[in-house]
């Protein structure tokens, strides 16, 4: 059983907590993550729709905003801190770490969407990079 994971937004409006167990951390290049997080990448994990629970202010101020056909971006109304994204038929959620109070307890393992990298960043890393998101897996 893993511990429980707690974050929020910035003003405390919204708290949350992570009863499970986080995918894999890693690095997005793409540009609706550059323009929606005002950041040269973001840093993200999956976590299960039935893992996360509000633990705070579920109904008072989030919003969101379709970035994509299907996928939300949801974040606290009052701060404008970016909390998730979701796709609408997918049962897991796509955690933006930054909002976690500390040390989800593992480390990045990948950077994907390169080929959108702002031409300014610095991009040396040992992790595996991929041009246009994480390629299927091969399950045989």
């Amino acid at each position: 059983m893993s511990a429980t994971l707690e974050g929020g937004c910035l003003c405390g409006a919204f708290r949350y907590a992570i009863r499970g167990e986080l995918g894999p951390i890693g690095f997005c290049h793409c540009h609706t993550c550059q323009k929606s997080e005002g950041v040269a990448f973001a840093t993200t994990a999956r976590v299960a729709r039935e893992d996360f629970s509000w633990s705070r202010g579920e109904e008072s101020s989030l919003r969101s905003y379709e970035s994509s056909p299907g996928k939300r971006r949801y974040f606290c109304g009052t701060c404008g801190s970016k909390l998730f994204a979701a796709w609408a038929n997918r049962d897991t959620l796509i955690l933006r770490l930054g909002s976690l109070d500390g040390d989800p307890g593992t480390r990045p393992v990948v950077h994907i969407w390169t080929e959108d990298a702002v031409p300014w960043r610095a991009l040396e890393s040992e992790l595996p990079m991929f041009p246009r998101g994480v390629p299927p897996r091969n399950d045989d």
